[in-house]
């Protein structure tokens, strides 16, 4: 799953989803289904805590080389150096924010988020392990 079987030039023209940030079950890495206090894994039937979740970021980019377009989705740490920090670093942060700050709209919170990755994102070219 991890191998990579070319490399791929290319520029990103946009950013495909609003929620760069998922809770992840820690043995199979998919998104967790969140209850108030629990969570729960509906592939492989993973459970625990909801505070004890783990997170991920999945970006799903389109992008264009010089002849075509592509639809991309980069999940994992290796964003770490993009955003600057782990996803759950940045989910902790967040959230720390909104309450310190008292933000009952989160919305806003998460349109400045958007902003941020399409100022990083768009228009800027990388390689992309395909």
């Amino acid at each position: 799953m991890n191998s990579v079987q070319g490399l791929l030039a290319a520029s990103v023209i946009s950013i495909q989803n609003s929620c760069f940030i998922y809770p992840a079950c820690q043995n199979c890495f998919s998104r967790l289904v969140l209850h108030s206090r629990r969570f729960n894994c509906l592939k492989c039937g993973c459970t625990g805590e909801a505070k004890d979740a783990s997170y991920r970021y999945r970006l799903s980019l389109k992008i264009a080389d010089t002849s075509d377009l592509f639809d991309i989705t980069v999940f994992g740490s290796c964003l770490d150096p993009f955003f600057g920090v782990t996803a759950e670093n940045l989910q902790r942060y967040i959230q720390d924010f909104n309450q310190l700050s008292g933000e009952t709209n989160t919305e806003s919170t998460a349109r400045a988020l958007v902003q941020a990755v399409e100022t990083c994102f768009i228009g800027k070219r990388f390689i992309f392990g395909v």
